[in-house]
């Protein structure tokens, strides 16, 4: 099958894109993460997943960068729990311009790496998924089997760098946001 993997960032990607080659599928990427803050850590977590695509030879679509689809969407959450509503609603907001770029190509199906983190839920992500596209959606939980093992050895390997947060703003410790 040819499957438009969403990529979070490029470490998970690692793993994830060799899983499903290991499967038999033809994938390729998109890099869709309006919640990811500041820029620049945005242009770090862009550049990674490049470096993967070219290493496992594969395609990656960038839409434009704009955080202010995101903060529109976050920002009466912002007293959320890492891991609840507002992190359901980036997750959905995500997957769905996943899926509107499915549309506008010949893929079979969609997924995403965010699966493959031991701090979210795969049940969650997959449900939403497959809210959004139906059968359209391929379910996992690429976290089972090692893989995100699998990912950080391959970041080791290659020299990635891995960052210590989520992406968003509400994500990043307390000792980063101050300067520490």
């Amino acid at each position: 099958m040819k499957v438009l993997l969403h990529i979070c960032c490029g470490v998970c990607a690692a793993g994830v894109v060799e899983r499903l080659n290991q499967e038999g599928h033809t994938v390729s990427g998109f890099f869709y993460n309006p919640n990811i803050y500041p820029e620049e850590e945005y242009e770090r977590r862009l550049d990674v997943a490049r470096s993967v695509a070219r290493e496992l030879k594969f395609t990656l679509d960038v839409p434009l960068y704009n955080p202010e689809e995101w903060s529109t969407l976050a920002g009466s959450l912002d007293k959320e729990p890492e891991g609840g509503a507002r992190c359901h609603e980036c997750y959905r907001l995500r997957l769905t311009r996943t899926f509107q770029f499915l549309g506008e190509t010949g893929y079979d199906v969609f997924t995403t790496t965010l699966t493959v983190s031991p701090n979210k839920r795969a049940d969650i992500i997959n449900r939403i998924g497959v809210d959004i596209g139906g059968d359209r959606f391929l379910a996992r939980d690429f976290k089972k089997k090692d893989g995100f093992k699998r990912s950080n050895e391959m970041a080791r390997q290659w020299g990635l760098y891995r960052q210590h947060y989520c992406g968003c703003l509400y994500s990043i410790p307390a000792s980063k946001q101050d300067g520490s």
